[in-house]
């Protein structure tokens, strides 16, 4: 270990920062985050003496130790070495479109003019794609999917963001995600089948000749594995039709990305599949939203990274092709930053031989379409091809960190050299993200009348639970109804005299879901929606874990009186619709704002976090508020993720200076989903900035990571 002083100029003051030289680069640039508010992405660091750039580890032990800070909002002029570095970039490239001519000179000599071995690759897809039109097929496809649930997720992904009222185009881009999502959860990968007669494990043993039944469905290829205990014998034939794979829900890439795209189709989406001759096969959509085809992995259950082959799994990428209903088309250049190198490898045809086959087999499959249809076919191509062509020689976000392969037996992918460097995806930069949130505050608030009046009647704790209890199944009831038309009948509540006494002090309770009382033609009362049903099925969860929170804590009391109508038992004044950004967040699932969401799934997961990391909430508004409390919430699984360490300040000069509210060291969860309740001792101190620098994880030796379920801060009551 080495430790350098660093004195660090930034605007007008000095900060001086002790440095380990093996933390790396990144816990730099977080202890200047501590110490100046510049976030990492933000921050451009210079040589003082001269204005060398400094941005890698190595960079730190050769330098002197004085340097200078610059954020790239504040709009300060550049050092004059920045126009070096865009006459670097310039010569860049330069060097990367030298490198290209001379590839696809290369290839004159190496690659053949037979078209033939890459027709027979590519002409078997033509005609399985012209399956997904098919009605039979895609109703078929259809009736096995929960459309309605897909349709509230997507609703409420929306709303989450806060978009309460999208238009189709965002409603149909959100409903192709959740049902990727879904079809993740419903198909299986087969890295060799159970035995059918004994269920106990098999180990492939060779290949079969297909029989009737299973060619009927296209499967040209039988895989045999034999049982490690009873010896039988288990087939396992690779169906090309889609129907069938409605059937199986199982299988590899080639399987899953056939299935999938039916289901797109099925859906109304224009969709193609991809297929990667370094053996790999997703599915493209066009989306509206976006205005341009989007990559799925429905394998991966990962959407819109295109570079994750390259950059995540390591593929030597050559070929990778779009076969449609429409045409054929060679996609290669969207997969790759490294078009140089990938020309070198494309040795199967030359490149006019390739454009001439696609376009003449685009020709055949388009045969008949109408003069409109091709003209605007004909547009998309143009304005495809233009795309893919600006975006070749883009400067990619270096932070974004895609992930190896999960799919598959990881010995296979360590095979395949495709494990990456990583398990999971993730970035590690986060966009400042809005906290849709009052509505959570809006249900903590709700229980104040409804303890408070437990205390007047003097209800027992356990009477108190099982009034709780009941209401818990009242909202499970509704949960589980259609969400469009969420109802449940209450007179069972009703007959009973307690909960009809008690049955007022709920109303908050239903405002804040969005439900009513309503008395029936017939006298009947039922809960049902009282406007906006996606404002409901944003919050029902959340009453649901709030109320699984109070009655764990009523539990815990051996007595409960006016004295418990506090944290934890009442979370009041929490703070809500502020902006939020972190170090770092997880894609698509672990971003920053699942920890102030109201649930207990959700969580923010920071990827490289174990050692350090943090979180700044703005207050909405700007409105200053003193903290009294905080709450934190262990997340689902992995304890050895767990926040140990840390330390929280707040600001009330725009982040220029923190004052520390609060520090806590060597903090356990003992159990999943738990709360901690922590109370600010120090002299209130007003702040619109509250920022969280969490210094260390329950093991930092086993994970890089950090995950929190949930952060709640509480203000003093004005």
């Amino acid at each position: 270990m080495v430790t350098r002083k660093f004195d660090v100029q930034h605007n007008d003051s000095n900060f001086d920062l002790d440095y380990d030289t093996n933390d790396g680069f990144e816990v730099f640039q977080f202890q200047l985050f501590s110490l100046t508010s510049v976030p990492p992405d933000h921050q451009k660091i210079y040589v003082a003496e001269h204005d060398t750039p400094v941005a890698t580890d190595s960079d730190l032990t050769t330098i002197s130790d004085k340097l200078r800070l610059i954020s790239i909002d504040e709009h300060q002029p550049e050092p004059e070495s920045s126009n070096a570095d865009l006459l670097k970039s310039d010569e860049e490239l330069a060097r990367l479109l030298q490198a290209e001519e001379e590839a696809l000179m290369l290839q004159q000599y190496m690659a053949s003019e037979n078209t033939q071995e890459f027709e027979s690759r590519v002409r078997p897809y033509v005609s399985q794609v012209l399956m997904y039109d098919d009605a039979r097929r895609q109703e078929a496809a259809r009736k096995t999917v929960p459309v309605e649930e897909l349709e509230e997720k997507a609703l409420v992904s929306l709303a989450k963001e806060g978009n309460f009222k999208p238009s189709k185009i965002e409603r149909d881009h959100a409903f192709l995600l959740q049902l990727l999502f879904w079809f993740k959860q419903s198909f299986r990968w087969v890295d060799s089948p159970s035995c059918y007669d004994c269920g106990n494990k098999t180990t492939r043993q060779g290949m079969a000749a297909p029989l009737p039944s299973e060619t009927l469905y296209g499967a040209s290829r039988v895989e045999v594995f034999g049982c490690t205990l009873c010896s039988k014998q288990t087939r396992f034939p690779r169906y090309n039709d889609p129907a069938k794979l409605l059937e199986t829900r199982k299988g590899r890439c080639g399987e899953w990305a056939n299935c999938f795209t039916l289901y797109c189709r099925a859906f109304g989406y224009e969709s193609r599949l991809i297929l990667d001759f370094t053996d790999h096969v997703w599915t493209e959509c066009f989306s509206q939203f976006l205005g341009r085809w989007m990559h799925l992995d429905p394998c991966e259950g990962i959407y819109d990274k295109p570079l994750l082959y390259e950059k995540g799994w390591n593929k030597k990428l050559n070929y990778v092709i779009a076969i449609a209903n429409d045409g054929v088309y060679d996609v290669t250049k969207r997969y790759t930053r490294k078009w140089h190198e990938v020309v070198s490898r494309r040795a199967m045809i030359t490149e006019p031989s390739l454009s001439s086959l696609l376009k003449n087999i685009t020709k055949e499959i388009r045969r008949g379409f109408a003069s409109q249809q091709l003209s605007v076919l004909e547009t998309r191509d143009t304005e495809e091809n233009q795309q893919i062509e600006r975006s070749l020689h883009s400067n990619d976000d270096e932070s974004l960190s895609l992930p190896g392969r999960r799919s598959g037996d990881e010995e296979w992918r360590k095979s395949r050299l495709e494990i990456g460097s990583d398990k999971h995806l993730s970035s590690s930069s986060c966009p400042t993200r809005l906290c849709i949130d009052e509505h959570v505050t809006k249900i903590y608030n709700a229980f104040r009348p409804v303890i408070s009046r437990f205390v007047e009647e003097e209800l027992t704790k356990s009477e108190a639970v099982e009034v709780l209890g009941i209401i818990k199944g009242i909202i499970l009831n509704l949960s589980n109804s259609p969400f469009k038309t969420r109802k449940t009948p209450i007179d069972s509540v009703l007959n009973n005299p307690k909960c009809q006494k008690l049955l007022p002090s709920f109303d908050d309770l239903l405002d804040a879901l969005s439900l009513e009382k309503k008395v029936n033609t017939d006298g009947a009362v039922e809960i049902c929606l009282a406007s906006d049903p996606v404002v409901t099925s944003l919050a029902l969860p959340v009453a649901l874990d709030a109320l699984d929170d109070i009655i764990y804590n009523l539990n815990k009391f051996e007595n409960y009186g006016k004295d418990s109508l506090a944290l934890p038992l009442l979370k009041l004044n929490r703070i809500h619709s502020g902006s939020v950004v972190a170090s770092a967040e997880e894609l698509p699932f672990g971003i920053v704002t699942s920890a102030f969401d109201g649930i207990q799934k959700s969580k923010w997961e920071e990827p490289n976090g174990a050692r350090g990391c943090w979180v700044v909430y703005k207050t909405f508004d700007n409105k200053m508020f003193e903290l009294v409390a905080y709450e934190l919430m262990s997340a689902n699984d992995a304890p050895e993720r767990d926040p140990m360490d840390w330390i929280l300040e707040g600001s009330n000069d725009d982040g220029i200076s923190w004052h520390v509210l609060d520090k806590q060291t060597s903090q356990s969860f003992e159990d999943r989903f738990q709360r901690k309740t922590y109370t600010i001792e120090l002299a209130s101190f007003p702040s619109n900035l509250f920022r969280f620098r969490f210094l260390a994880v329950r093991d930092v030796q086993s994970t890089s990571r950090l995950q929190i379920g949930s952060i709640d801060l509480y203000a003093k009551t004005m």
